[in-house]
């Protein structure tokens, strides 16, 4: 389901209305954004939007689609990752997809898919991190309808990289590659056909991909924070770092 679309109530009066798109503005010579996406790149981020979502019927009608866009793309880890998943996909029943699903990313937090949760857990800053994530998504001129999922979902940023504003999608991704990289390993091991997924992503990013769980945690600095907020330390909410490895983790309309 499309969560992004321009929103058309801003003007060319407006005092934040964009009059070029994203990625046509010029960088600042100072910004330490990446380089401007390139249209590979926003396809590569589209497709794993899409293979990341919850699996459905519009996702088994756009497996055509998106086999041949990924087989456009040029040779290497993005087209090796995605072309993995979705031949995975195509030859599996529909009800099997969604069952596996649920069990990876809705009844387990070892594969958790929202970028925050990796930086900054269960605490009080994270409320502050989510409403900026809002507040990249409202200055791009696009409306957004996260349909009940949290800002910092990855298909929802993914979305927002390959539509809304390909130059800070890719600044956001990077920001968190740690919480890639960890989600990558940690399919790896429950799930090779969604790593291939995040694999692509990654090979999207500027710099090498960390070669095992320990480059990855320095890359992480500890992982998430494990700050109560008030909870019980009991609550299933709450995940310490300690369980990662070893333990399961457990569109655009309207104003975000």
């Amino acid at each position: 389901m499309r969560r992004l679309r321009p929103d058309r109530r801003r003007t060319s009066t407006s005092s934040d209305a964009r009059t070029t798109s994203p990625s046509s503005r010029p960088a600042s010579p100072s910004s330490s954004r990446p380089p401007s996406a390139t249209a590979t790149t926003r396809v590569v981020h589209q497709a794993a939007s899409w293979c990341l979502g919850y699996p459905d019927e519009t996702l088994v009608e756009r497996l055509p689609l998106l086999a041949a866009a990924v087989d456009e793309l040029p040779a290497g880890r993005a087209r090796e990752g995605l072309r993995t998943f979705l031949d995975h996909a195509a030859a599996t029943p529909l009800d099997v997809l969604q069952t596996d699903y649920v069990h990876l990313f809705d009844l387990s937090r070892k594969q958790a898919l929202y970028l925050s949760y990796w930086t900054d857990g269960d605490t009080r800053r994270r409320g502050e991190v989510l409403a900026a994530f809002k507040e990249r998504y409202r200055a791009s001129g696009f409306l957004v309808d996260t349909h009940g999922e949290l800002p910092d979902h990855l298909p929802l940023v993914l979305e927002y990289a390959a539509l809304a504003d390909p130059d800070d999608g890719a600044a956001l991704l990077q920001e968190y590659r740690a919480s890639l990289e960890l989600t990558r390993f940690a399919l790896i091991e429950s799930s090779p056909p969604y790593a291939g997924v995040l694999e692509a992503v990654c090979a999207t990013l500027p710099g090498e991909s960390p070669k095992d769980k320990a480059a990855v945690h320095a890359m992480a600095a500890a992982g998430p924070p494990s700050e109560s907020v008030g909870l019980d330390s009991a609550d299933p909410r709450l995940l310490p770092l300690a369980g990662y490895g070893t333990a399961g983790y457990g569109t655009f309309d309207g104003s975000a």
